[in-house]
């Protein structure tokens, strides 16, 4: 999600030798480890909201907390991140393509529909996310599989192995991709509105109080980039309005027919 806003449009700007050239590169790169950073700092709750969604034998019965230290006393301080190698072999492209589809969706929307900045953002993030998670939902399965295991029980013995079996028992590449269609349902508009409220957060914000949360870019000091708190909190805003809309929508999704009518 790029935070840029002009700061002058008097002025010529004033672009480093091959900043063009390269800036696919720098997305790729920047929405690769951004994504790494983020997941690792909360892999034991990822870990713990998999082995209660799934209902894990050992763990059913217990709360989150007590389930953040029923792990950590079975398994170690190391079994709060277990499946987290297979999250960062999937995290790093999931982030680098979703990062750079949604610049490239959205100049693609913004000529061929030519409607407002608003509908531009919402299309292009849901676009952008959907086209991450077909391209990385095998290692996102991968990532799942090994989370779910438990000291003792192991089935796979680590990535390359649960390729392996879910490839030669589960029916071949379509059994990488067993559950895609309610993860893409999922995934529109959670990618969606991620970006739009967060783009939106961040261009409202540069505009009206630039001092408090824009800084000038080192790549061109005519344009404002957003300050790291002020990053962190409209990501955070962001995610959170997404995830909650996300949860709504697949609520009413499952719901009988006629139970909203």
């Amino acid at each position: 999600m790029t935070s840029e806003a002009t700061i002058s449009t008097s002025r010529t700007r004033i672009q480093k030798p091959g900043y063009r050239d390269y800036y696919w590169l720098r997305s790729f790169v920047a929405g690769g480890v951004a994504s790494c950073c983020a997941k690792t700092t909360i892999a034991p709750l990822d870990r713990i909201k998999i082995l209660l969604q799934a209902q894990n034998i050992h763990y059913r019965h217990l709360g989150v907390l007590a389930t953040v230290f029923a792990v950590r006393q079975k398994e170690g301080i190391l079994g709060l991140y277990k499946g987290n190698g297979a999250m960062m072999v999937r995290i790093f492209p999931y982030g680098a393509i979703q990062f750079m589809a949604f610049d490239k969706y959205k100049k693609l929307i913004s000529k061929k529909i030519g409607k407002s900045e608003h509908i531009h953002r919402l299309m292009a993030g849901s676009m952008a996310g959907i086209t991450a998670v077909i391209f990385t939902y095998p290692l996102d399965m991968v990532r799942a599989r090994l989370a779910f295991q438990v000291k003792g029980e192991h089935r796979y013995n680590g990535i390359i192995h649960a390729f392996k079996i879910i490839y030669t028992k589960e029916g071949g590449l379509p059994g990488f991709y067993r559950g895609l269609i309610p993860t893409v349902v999922g995934m529109a508009p959670y990618a969606g509105f991620s970006f739009f409220t967060f783009e939106t957060l961040k261009t409202t914000g540069l505009k009206h109080v630039p001092e408090l949360l824009g800084k000038p870019s080192r790549d061109n000091p005519d344009v404002l980039v957003l300050k790291t708190h002020a990053s962190l909190l409209c990501g955070g805003v962001a995610g959170a309005i997404a995830q909650t809309i996300s949860i709504i929508i697949a609520i009413l999704w499952t719901l009988p027919d006629g139970v909203c009518s």
